[in-house]
């Protein structure tokens, strides 16, 4: 292993800058290079919640995804192309590494859930002194901001992706106590769907931008066919089996 500098993926939470940990805080004020994703055309989602904590100083590596809802994950060029992005984001940051700078990856909620540094870590773990510091999902974000306990007792709770097939997802559905629906978008309809299907539509809560600005919390059932959500949206649907 290269001594060099270390990489650290920092969780910043779900969108409010005050969800940042102390920890974050820390490692991301000391850090002398600081790497962000982002979709084109966007400054980052990440990278907007601690930019008002960011020295000024610091070296800026905006990692730009090749494309991010434009191709679907089931397309043949989708692993190619982000293979192929993830690489030559991981060298860019290698070339800090060695060169002895320690290299701060902001991540949105928590780097090891559903985040893209996963992708960073798989690559240079291995070369480089490493460590991540956990941060607020972006569904204890939601849970939180909607007053609603999710798990009683025993419940089971099953974290869900919205790009399940429509009859995977109602099963999976039944089969659990409570659940949180990841990846909603354009797959809100279909998900919809599969919560009649599982008779859980009744007491499902639509998320969006929770904990950010713009912020709208509503039951699904009450919500239009044609609601068109946010990319930061998600479904929740509490546990009561245990509830006292």
């Amino acid at each position: 292993m290269n001594r060099g500098g270390t990489l650290r993926g920092l969780g910043v939470g779900p969108g409010d800058p005050e969800l940042v940990t102390l920890k974050a805080l820390r490692h991301l004020e000391a850090a002398e290079v600081v790497a962000y994703f982002a979709k084109r055309g966007r400054p980052g989602h990440a990278w907007t919640v601690v930019a008002s904590y960011l020295r000024g100083d610091q070296v800026e590596v905006r990692l730009e995804y090749p494309f991010t809802t434009e191709v679907p994950v089931s397309d043949a060029r989708y692993p190619l192309a982000m293979g192929r992005f993830y690489d030559e984001a991981a060298e860019r940051l290698a070339a800090h590494l060695e060169a002895g700078r320690d290299v701060a990856v902001l991540c949105e909620g928590d780097p090891f859930f559903y985040g893209s540094f996963m992708y960073l870590h798989d690559r240079l773990a291995d070369r480089f002194p490493t460590d991540v510091v956990p941060g607020v999902t972006g569904m204890s974000g939601c849970w939180a901001r909607a007053q609603t306990p999710i798990t009683h007792g025993d419940d089971v709770l099953t974290v869900l992706p919205g790009t399940l097939p429509e009859a995977e997802l109602a099963r999976r559905l039944a089969d659990t106590d409570a659940a949180v629906i990841m990846k909603v978008g354009r797959n809100l309809p279909a998900i919809r769907r599969a919560l009649t299907q599982a008779g859980a539509l009744d007491r499902a809560i639509l998320v969006e931008r929770g904990t950010m600005p713009g912020e709208h919390i509503s039951l699904l059932s009450d919500e239009e066919l044609e609601h068109r959500v946010p990319y930061f949206s998600i479904v929740l649907i509490p546990g009561r089996k245990g509830a006292r």
